[in-house]
């Protein structure tokens, strides 16, 4: 067997080959035609960022965990979207506002649990009420989080009694999502960064998996929950994600037109006339350094001066418009009609009740969302987990009732 041969051998390679070739120049050309053919296109934006320079701030720039799907962002974009949307929601009144309204419509009216099995019943209303749970209030913390990320990351804990405790994750602290080979959406354990110490690696809640250990506890699990996810990616995104660079315009027209406002009253007397040579022009410049007219004074000249002011140009009424634009532009993104957002506009009452039947739609989507998550909590968890005087049975089906 020759070279060619065994080369193509160990590369498995079938067919005419850039092996066969009979000079460099054939060898390149095939090279060159075999590359171009088999290399799959690089998408517009990961090529962009790709061609930044290196340095310390871009070296992990286009990198890429063994791990991640096609269908997630790359795990810094990812890091610092989380981060932008935390910032957002943290000093931009809008973002808050977005936030606020969403959570309010979604968990504002609480939930009821309903079971049909008394004694699940009984446990389900004490982990409910435990003040380590305290649901009714974590519930608008729930939807909050929801938002802000996209994703929720809950640590399910069980003490040596059966009661079950949960603690919200930031979705910013994991690290990276373990899943089954051939099924994205079957997770199988969350790597969490620490700020001291090295990370700490929690097991999915798997349903019929769960017992006790040698210590006589379950061991603490995450239950992972994310909105916005595209088919075949594991990580959700926030709601404020589409939105954030519109904040941030938003913001900064505002802040320079609050800018100019300030400055709005400030003028500029400019004065000409004909002088005899530049030191007499100093001098007079000098006079009315020193004595500027007064407020609402009265100024007397010859014709040889000539006064004017100069003032700052607002033009008010086209900045509105391109406020105005600006915002539509946020409504939109995050599907809420503008008189959400503290912008009339020239709606009357019944344009405005139309324009929130799209919103009411989405609020009740999030809503069931929400009446599931707590469902799989409510359910599947701590009852599967409780032992103690509550007794029962752990595969009693529990539920909810959603007042509003």
């Amino acid at each position: 067997m020759d070279l060619s041969n065994w080369f193509k051998q160990i590369l498995n390679i079938s067919g005419p080959s850039p092996l066969d070739a009979r000079s460099g120049e054939e060898a390149y050309s095939t090279c060159s035609l075999v590359l171009a053919s088999e290399l799959a296109p690089v998408d517009e934006p990961e090529a962009m960022q790709l061609s930044v320079s290196e340095d310390d701030n871009t070296l992990l720039v286009g990198a890429r965990s063994w791990n991640l799907l096609p269908a997630d962002r790359m795990s810094y974009e990812r890091s610092q979207v989380m981060r932008d949307c935390l910032d957002a929601w943290r000093h931009d009144p809008l973002a808050r506002r977005i936030v606020e309204l969403t959570s309010q419509y979604v968990a504002g009216g609480g939930m009821q649990l309903a079971c049909s099995h008394p004694g699940s019943l009984a446990f389900l209303r004490a982990f409910w009420q435990h003040r380590q749970n305290r649901m009714d209030t974590r519930l608008g913390e729930l939807s909050d989080e929801l938002v802000r990320s996209g994703n929720l990351f809950i640590l399910l804990s069980t003490d040596a009694a059966g009661m079950s405790y949960l603690r919200l994750v930031p979705s910013g602290n994991v690290a990276s999502i373990e899943a089954s080979r051939n099924d994205a959406e079957q997770e199988l354990a969350y790597l969490i960064r620490q700020q001291e110490g090295d990370d700490l690696l929690y097991q999915a809640w798997q349903e019929g998996s769960d017992e006790l250990g040698p210590d006589g506890r379950f061991a603490p699990v995450i239950l992972h929950y994310a909105v916005n996810r595209p088919a075949g990616a594991q990580w959700g995104e926030s709601d404020l994600a589409p939105v954030l660079r519109w904040l941030s315009r938003y913001s900064h027209w505002l802040e320079d037109r609050v800018r100019l406002n300030r400055y709005r009253n400030a003028f500029m007397y400019v004065v000409k006339a004909r002088f005899g040579s530049e030191a007499a022009r100093k001098a007079r410049q000098a006079q009315l350094a020193a004595n500027p007219p007064a407020p609402g004074s009265v100024l007397v000249t010859d014709e040889n001066e000539d006064w004017s002011v100069i003032a700052p140009r607002l033009e008010a009424l086209d900045a509105s418009t391109d406020g105005l634009a600006v915002k539509k532009m946020i409504a939109a993104g995050v599907g809420l009609p503008l008189h959400f957002l503290a912008e009339p506009e020239s709606s009357t009452r019944t344009t405005a009740e139309a324009a929130g039947g799209p919103t009411y739609r989405r609020f009740e989507q999030r809503q069931r969302f929400l009446q599931w998550l707590v469902r799989c909590l409510a359910a599947p968890g701590p009852p599967g987990r409780r032992r103690g005087p509550a007794g029962g049975d752990p595969a009693a089906s529990g539920g909810h009732q959603h007042p509003g």
